[in-house]
């Protein structure tokens, strides 16, 4: 049954949707992925995470029963509306293939399921290249329920797939927005404050705690607006909008610089787009949430948050 999810305040961000039902159901079911196999839609990705593409920089899409006689590894991502079953292979050395696609490259090109399923594809196997071998026995595990559990037949431990979920939140104090610069970017560009979650903290608890850590201003309050999955390589960006005590930022070394802009700053940058910074900053790309971050804080006319959690 298809189920409707309400959509999120931050529109235009890549990879929030691969247009997929999960069918866990069918992950354990090794005869039905088996007659699944020969009709599906494979999507192929070699070592760096990257998607096969044609001549023309369109996905390929290849159907099973062209690669095997059987999903073997294959990672099973589930079923779209039309029935349409989905796999999901490393490539491997093919010289059938002479078009490789980075997928923030594609995120821009391609419809924006296919470029989800591509991403969630992309974490699958980036797991399973990363977990072969069992971290209590260093047994070789087994790949089992359709691609998604790692069982080690030494000690028996099932492995799943790894998630990281990450804060990443507007910070503004009524007036100004935060924004802060990492080494080695090209100058001009700046953006959003983000961090991962630690164990033993909520998402909230994070927000706080990496905003006062790297600037050294304090939130007051914070909300949870949307979130990205980001599978470079694994993570899950959880976009907040913040409220903040307005503090002189300073940096932690992590940061090169951070400092306040003012709401007609933000309002320029956002009107040139990814042009050229000139005199003021240049943000994140258009299909980032850290863009849709500050496009929802500018919208809003850089208030306070309301009905948010409030810091500590």
């Amino acid at each position: 049954m298809a189920v409707t999810i309400a959509a999120a305040p931050l529109p235009g961000y890549a990879f929030s949707d691969a247009g997929l039902d999960r069918s866990d159901a069918l992950r354990g079911d090794s005869a039905a992925l088996q007659a699944l196999w020969p009709g599906a839609k494979v999507l192929l990705l070699d070592a760096e995470g990257r998607a096969a593409a044609d001549a023309d920089g369109q996905p390929l899409q290849p159907a099973g029963a062209a690669l095997s006689a059987g999903p073997g590894d294959a990672v099973f991502l589930g079923i779209d509306a039309a029935g349409q079953a989905y796999f999901a292979i490393h490539a491997g050395e093919r010289p059938d293939i002479t078009l490789w696609v980075d997928l923030r490259r594609a995120a821009v090109a391609w419809p924006p399921t296919v470029a989800g399923a591509f991403a969630y594809a992309r974490g699958m196997l980036h797991w399973q290249a990363r977990s072969r071998h069992c971290g209590a026995c260093g047994t070789r595990v087994e790949l089992q329920r359709g691609g998604f559990v790692g069982h080690c037949p030494g000690c028996g431990i099932d492995h799943y797939p790894r998630v990281d979920p990450a804060v990443i939140m507007a910070v503004g104090d009524g007036r100004r927005l935060l924004l802060g610069r990492q080494p080695g970017w090209v100058p001009g560009r700046w953006s959003v404050l983000a961090g991962f979650v630690e164990p033993g903290e909520t998402p909230e608890q994070a927000v706080v705690r990496e905003v006062h850590e790297e600037t050294g201003v304090r939130v007051c309050q914070c909300r949870y607006l949307a979130a990205q999955p980001w599978p470079f390589p694994g993570s899950l960006m959880l976009g907040y909008i913040a409220e903040g005590e307005p503090d002189l930022p300073r940096t932690d070394g992590e940061l090169e610089d951070a400092r306040w802009f003012s709401r007609e700053e933000i309002g320029q940058a956002l009107a040139r787009g990814d042009d050229d910074a000139g005199t003021g900053p240049t943000l994140p790309g258009a299909l980032s949430i850290a863009r849709a971050l500050i496009g929802y804080w500018y919208a809003q006319g850089g208030g306070a948050v309301t009905g948010g959690h409030r810091g500590s």
